[in-house]
């Protein structure tokens, strides 16, 4: 295996425009991996480029470095439309994984279980990828394209997510469910963002829900039916199961279909009530 440590951010892009190599960050999912299948050929370490690690707010959005980590998220001062993000944060195995473990990583490794994507949905959350080429975003969306998969290019990296302003609204949470409370991969997870007016009126709502689908969904047609709607902390009782009819939940050893599905309806019901009962 030949291994790499690049002291700064041109040096790994003139590695990536060269060859292909296996990005490595805080290393959290990449070694659990090796074991079911051979070791790259070749790994680059980015863990050490201080250069990717800051949060910060500016005037058009809110940049989450890919070498922050989740202790990093947890402890930034950001608005509370990224409590869900935080919420996640602290669920993602333990403290000291939280110390490791990065928010980019877990995007990039593309699992449908992935803890930060139904909270980055909900901010309508861009990936920024760079390359010697240049610098290209892309919609969460459309970089998460299935289980273990990303349109990110062998010679890019990603290099940072950015948050809109106009998305740094409201209120936020999330909800996971799993076999017990912590360090578990989730059966269903459902992330929320609402924003009140004065008059109590839904102004705007996201919804996602992960772990139902090979890759996390938004909910745009209950975001539709909510939004207009009084909030209260029985909006929840609005939300019926076709609300839920894009979803495509497996069984594994983890869940059945029907149980995903009857648990996501009640998170999403828990998640509207929260956000519907939260002062404006």
């Amino acid at each position: 295996m030949t291994y790499a440590q690049p002291k700064n951010l041109d040096e790994a892009l003139g590695l990536l425009a060269e060859e292909s190599w296996s990005i490595l960050a805080g290393g959290t999912d990449f070694y659990p991996s090796v074991l079911e299948r051979p070791m790259p050929s070749r790994v680059m370490d980015i863990h050490a480029l201080e250069e990717l690690r800051p949060i910060s707010v500016e005037d058009s959005h809110v940049r989450i470095g890919a070498g922050a980590t989740w202790s990093d998220l947890i402890d930034a001062q950001l608005p509370p439309a990224f409590d869900a993000l935080k919420l996640a944060a602290a669920e993602v195995g333990s403290v000291q994984i939280q110390n490791r473990a990065t928010v980019v990583g877990n995007l990039c490794n593309a699992s449908p279980a992935a803890d930060g994507v139904p909270p980055l949905l909900i901010l309508d959350a861009a990936v920024e990828l760079v390359s010697h080429a240049g610098i290209r975003t892309l919609p969460l969306q459309e970089f998460t394209l299935g289980n273990r998969r990303t349109a990110r290019a062998s010679n890019e990296m990603v290099s940072g997510l950015l948050v809109p302003q106009q998305s740094v609204q409201g209120q936020s949470t999330f909800l996971k469910l799993g076999a017990r409370k912590y360090l578990v991969i989730s059966i269903s997870m459902v992330a929320g963002r609402m924003v009140i007016d004065h008059k109590g009126v839904i102004e705007d709502v996201a919804l996602s829900v992960g772990s139902c689908s090979l890759v996390a969904q938004r909910l745009t047609d209950l975001e539709a039916a909510l939004t207009g709607q009084v909030a209260s902390k029985d909006l929840g009782s609005l939300v019926s199961t076709r609300h839920l009819e894009s979803l495509a939940p497996i069984d594994d050893v983890r869940s059945t279909i029907a149980y995903r599905m009857d648990a996501s309806l009640e998170l999403i019901r828990r998640c509207v009530n929260t956000l519907g009962s939260t002062p404006a």
